[in-house]
């Protein structure tokens, strides 16, 4: 019999596994208390495991939920970073950057970009992206092999033949990175939890602290967001990551709000490949803003964006508005041979990103991306900023913190050669997936290698003991139906929302915004975590609701009506 390709039990990552972890949670004393599942936590709760320490994540919703989920999808070290004078962030991005392309690399992918140089300010702009150009191969393309270079506006374009020639003179190419940000995340967050013991919680929601006399903390004071029960969790040093929210768990930690954060709220709008027929990823300025926005190939689909304005509305859930959709196709249609219209969107995503407070800048785009460790109770720290890209280090910065603050018996961080779950066996079978995967069409072999790895070959494994699992969940995209089973018996999915936003992607990638599976996803959800009929209704219901709030904030002209029912 063939030796699977996988490189771990994945056992302790199943949703049915979820009481035993809260059984846990409940009668041990951790040495980290990880509050947050976006990408620090999850990097956080993998960099202290893996040092051998006993690690609890605590999540009130889904991993990656909120910002996490809803990035740009690019781990890059940021262009216009550079423009803004910030060498050291983008150094220290481009490092991280190869380090999770060698770490992760089912997860994590080159992709080239170009920069179109518009004709009527040709010269100032071909010589401001030369030298900062220059500068990004020299922090971080010699690391791969690969340097900028210029091009004529004909090969440009042969990449992305919908804009219009005529206002572009020649272009830059250059390399960066791409992954599907909430992916990443949960199988960070899979790696710690599997592979070195941490006891990961979704649907935990911190709602205090409980503190000693000294003023440490000695247990967080956690809710049930499933069950409803209250109970504690006690750690020797808490470690907060939970991004735009900080200032809340800071304000239950130290009484008072210290009003740090500034969320600035991006959007993307997706939009047919066809459409746009990019084969590479593009940057295009704004009229009359001094931004860019990417338009990044994603399978049959493209992203334009992102926007990043100043946000004052509810922290959950925040939606793209008709404005923001205006902003984003504009500044694309300017540059276009025949517009996108509004009819022509499939879906949008917002994110909130945690800025810190800046009195001095006006703008959101103009606040630091670097983060920073804040200090609480005595062993209490808060990691904030940054961006996906440089999770690890952030990570890192804040588990030395802990270590040292609560005399921790743990060593340096390893997690800069630490290999992610699923990466065992990779190269191997993306190099002859036929042997593994025969029988499935090449467009589902690639989207399984390239968001499962080497778990892949178990994946199709299914597939093949029920054919049903084998179907797709809608005939447009290479999502298979053993694919909702899988990511309950090892990605410790709990709702509809998480397969259907997280796990798989209908939601940004299907015009019916996932609604076409959400009976058949909830029929085979039930199955495996044992859902009553009132249980699989009442999911059906809540995840339509989700999609309707989306679609009314919109305000776009749609085709779902028949759907939403």
């Amino acid at each position: 019999m063939r030796t699977p390709l996988y490189d771990a039990p994945m056992s302790s990552f199943s949703s049915a596994q979820r009481s035993a972890v809260l059984d846990r949670l409940r009668h041990t004393e951790y040495d980290v208390v990880v509050v947050g599942g976006g990408i620090t936590g999850a990097g956080c709760a993998l960099d202290a495991a893996s040092r051998g320490l006993r690690v609890a994540l605590l999540e009130r919703h889904d991993l990656a939920s909120g910002t996490s989920s809803k990035s740009s999808k690019l781990v890059h070290g940021g262009l216009r970073y550079l423009q803004q004078g910030d060498l050291r962030l983008v150094y220290e991005a481009l490092a991280e950057r190869q380090r999770l392309i060698a770490n992760a690399p089912h997860l994590v992918r080159e992709l080239d970009f170009c920069v179109p140089i518009v004709a009527r300010k040709a010269a100032a702009m071909r010589k401001v992206l030369s030298t900062g150009l220059w500068a990004y191969d020299l922090t971080g393309g010699f690391r791969i092999g690969k340097l900028h270079r210029g091009v004529d506006t004909e090969t440009a374009l042969a990449h992305m033949p919908s804009l219009d020639p005529s206002h572009f003179d020649g272009a830059f190419f250059y390399p960066d990175a791409q992954t599907d940000d909430a992916r990443l995340t949960m199988t960070i967050a899979r790696t710690a939890a599997v592979r070195y013991g941490a006891d990961v919680a979704t649907y935990c929601e911190v709602e205090g602290f409980e503190k000693d006399p000294s003023g440490a903390v000695g247990a967080a004071a956690v809710r049930d967001g499933l069950g409803g029960d209250r109970f504690g969790v006690r750690g020797r040093h808490v470690i907060c990551a939970s991004g735009i929210w900080s200032d809340a768990l800071r304000n239950a930690d130290e009484g008072r709000d210290p009003a740090s954060m500034r969320p600035a709220k991006g959007v993307h709008v997706v939009v047919p490949r066809s459409l746009v027929r990019n084969t590479k990823a593009f940057i295009v300025p704004v009229p009359h803003d001094r931004r860019s926005v990417f338009v990044l190939p994603w399978g049959p689909v493209a992203w334009i964006g992102t926007t990043d304005t100043d946000y004052t509305g509810p922290l959950d859930d925040p939606q793209a508005t008709p404005e923001d959709i205006r902003y984003c196709l504009d500044a694309v249609n300017t540059w276009m041979r025949e517009p996108i219209m509004d009819s022509d969107v499939v879906a949008t995503f917002a994110g909130l990103r945690p800025l810190l407070t800046d009195t001095h800048s006006e703008r959101t785009a103009d606040l630091s991306r670097h983060h920073a460790l804040i200090p609480g109770s005595p062993n209490v720290v808060t990691i904030t900023g940054g961006k996906l890209t440089t999770y690890r280090r952030m990570a890192a910065d804040a588990v030395d913190y802990a270590v040292e603050k609560a005399a921790l018996s743990a060593g340096r961080s390893v997690t800069r050669r630490l290999a992610i779950d699923g990466s065992a066996g990779f190269a191997a079978l993306a190099a002859d997936p036929g042997a593994v995967l025969g029988g499935l069409d090449a467009e589902t072999v690639e989207s399984l290698l390239r968001r499962h790895g080497s778990h892949a070959e178990a994946v199709a494994e299914l597939a093949r003991t029920d054919p049903g699992l084998g179907e797709r969940l809608v005939p447009e995209l290479p999502y298979l139906r053993g694919e909702v089973v899988w990511a309950c018996r090892h990605e410790a999915a709990q709702t509809i929302a998480d397969v259907l936003e997280r796990r798989v992607r209908l939601s940004i990638e299907h015009r019916s915004r996932g609604l076409a599976a959400v009976d058949d996803v909830a029929a085979l959800m039930a199955a495996e975590l044992g859902w009553d009929p009132a249980r699989r209704a009442a999911e059906v219901t809540v995840y339509r609701a989700r999609v309707q709030a989306t679609l009314g904030a919109e305000d776009l002209t749609s085709d779902l009506e028949g759907n939403i029912a």
